[in-house]
């Protein structure tokens, strides 16, 4: 579409006016994801794009409202530039003139839904309450979605409660809009203080609080990136700070300034932040980890390092097309419908998808399964079978493999089983544990190539520099492929990247590529591997503290990076 055409809509529209939070997106509401999937427009600040357009449906107009230039002596406070993207693609469209208020409207009187995405809470938010009023002064029907506002958020990330038991009086100002007058009045207050600024202001607004008659001495706590697992904070006093900083090497931005939540009071709990500290202290906080999977693999162990504060990203080392001859896998699955199987069983979420595909191409759903006995290897892939429609009958109650399936498989017994046959559909490169086995116990099996594995494309070349150079803190390996497959398409991790194995099989592999072997799963699972990696953070983490060094993540050892600006 062009730069600022939108789709046409009903009659009448609607504007939703969202709060998107201080940066972390579980802080959105259920109101607001809710509003998100039924938008037609969704307007949003650059820095909360990515937060809110996860939730927003496919084909929706996306404005992106980045800052234009202005002679403002606070940058980002000028009039905003739009640029409209595709909700289908990533292509940007060149810079309109029109403001946000202006196309918010012009949508809506157009019959679409537009919800209007800012960060915080678009209660505290000037050009939200700007928008609100044009929209009221137009007749145009609007609603406001609250949300997390920073003051709030971040201090409760950064483990800083702002009243105790006392109910301390606590005030909220922002640096850049304070007149002196508000200044004095805080200053002569003894309750908490929430300070809206820059990094690059902080030690500036310290001082105009000593000024107004706070003891230099009064505890301070500074967060940048609050509710991010980039979230950094400094504990120190009004009198201290600027040294701290100083101290920690925070250098300028280049951008002008980066917006912290500074935390001031006797009771504000700063000198307890180091026991209430929950989310900084998450044995895996800030680590990027390495998952060679796709992403639609890796959801629930990504979401499973998430929960530890790790950044993960997904690299696929795999992918996935169809067998050279496809008349196996459909004898196969006409066989499946016409009652010549017992039992199909799925090793993985793979199989199940090529199956379902085949299924699809036939006019055949879930009701083909009707009489047959199905099993799954894991949980992953009893996932993928429940959402085709079908609950597994069999799944390890043990270890998640193909050996932990034959220890819950039961034996053939002709007087039970009218039918002695297994349907395996597998990939390719798929061992014989299986088959082995369940020929063992008495039945036949067709094994079949359901679908081929060949090794993916390269990943780009910023994360393939990452991965040689030592911009990741671990590795995830969940298979040998997966060692051979990542070697080969991207290089060697460097030798500060922890890396974490699923099995001895596994770790063989990853040593004979001359790979180091830090973390070992207890059992073969990915969700225990993950928590052997957590486990290896929190005690790096405690052996850091007991010693009074720095908590750093493992990608900082590496030669130049301590070097880098802190962010």
């Amino acid at each position: 579409m062009s730069p600022t055409t939108l789709p046409a809509g009903p009659e009448h529209g609607h504007v939703t006016f969202l709060g998107a939070g201080p940066g972390d997106p579980g802080l959105l509401t259920l109101r607001a994801v809710e509003a998100l999937a039924n938008a037609d427009v969704l307007v949003a600040e650059h820095e909360v794009l990515d937060v809110v357009r996860a939730h927003a449906r496919s084909g929706v107009a996306v404005v992106n409202t980045e800052p234009g230039p202005s002679s403002d002596p606070h940058p980002g406070t000028g009039t905003p530039q739009l640029t409209v993207v595709d909700g289908q693609s990533t292509t940007v469209g060149a810079p309109a003139v029109r403001d946000a208020a202006h196309l918010v409207m012009e949508a809506a009187r157009g019959g679409r839904r537009v919800v209007r995405a800012v960060s915080g809470d678009p209660g505290l938010d000037t050009y939200a309450a700007e928008e609100m009023l044009a929209c009221a002064a137009a007749g145009v029907p609007f609603e406001v979605v609250p949300g997390v506002a920073a003051a709030v958020g971040v201090p409760a990330y950064a483990g800083v409660p702002l009243r105790d038991a006392q109910g301390a009086d606590v005030r909220f100002v922002d640096a850049q809009t304070a007149s002196d007058r508000c200044w004095t009045e805080v200053g002569a207050s003894d309750g908490t203080v929430v300070v809206s600024t820059t990094l690059e202001s902080v030690a500036a607004a310290a001082g105009e609080l000593v000024s107004a008659g706070r003891k230099p001495d009064t505890p301070m706590t500074v967060t940048v990136a609050g509710t991010t697992t980039r979230q950094r904070t400094w504990t120190a006093t009004l009198g201290t700070i600027a040294q701290t900083l100083k101290q920690a090497k925070v250098l300028p931005s280049p951008d002008g300034g980066r917006p912290v939540i500074a935390v001031v009071g006797e009771r504000s709990a700063a000198a307890q932040r180091e026991q209430l500290s929950w989310f900084e202290s998450k044995p895996l906080f800030g680590w990027k980890v390495l998952v060679p999977r796709t992403k639609e693999q890796a959801a629930s162990l990504s979401d499973q390092l998430r929960s530890y504060g790790a950044v993960p990203h997904e690299v696929p080392t795999i992918a996935v097309e169809p067998p050279r001859t496809p008349q196996q896998m459909e004898r196969a699955v006409k066989g499946l419908v016409t009652g010549r199987y017992e039992w199909i069983a799925f090793t993985s979420v793979n199989a199940v998808k090529a199956v379902r595909e085949k299924f699809e191409e036939y006019g055949l759903d879930a009701r083909a399964f009707a009489g047959i006995k199905v099993a799954a290897v894991g949980e992953q892939t009893a996932k993928a079978l429940v959402a085709f429609g079908v609950k597994p009958d069999l799944v390890p109650s043990g270890e998640q493999s193909a050996a932990g399936l034959l220890e819950d498989w039961p034996p053939y017994d002709p007087v039970f089983d009218p039918i002695d046959r297994v349907f395996l559909p597998r990939a390719d490169i798929a061992t014989e544990t299986l088959v082995a086995g369940l020929i063992e116990l008495g039945w036949e099996v067709d094994d079949v190539t359901a679908y081929r594995t060949v090794r993916a494309s390269p990943p780009p070349a910023e994360t393939r520099e990452a991965i040689k150079g030592g911009g990741f803190d671990a590795v995830l390996f969940t298979s040998s492929s997966t060692v051979r497959n990542l070697v080969g398409i991207a290089g060697k991790p460097h030798n500060v990247t922890v890396i974490a194995c699923i099995g001895p099989a596994t770790a063989k592999t990853a040593e004979e590529h001359g790979l180091r072997v830090d973390v070992m799963a207890p059992e073969p699972s990915v969700h225990k591997l993950a928590e052997a990696l957590a486990d290896f953070g929190m005690r790096r983490r405690a052996a850091a503290v007991e010693a009074g060094d720095p908590v750093t993540r493992p990608s900082e050892r590496r030669p130049g990076a301590r070097r880098r600006r802190t962010t």
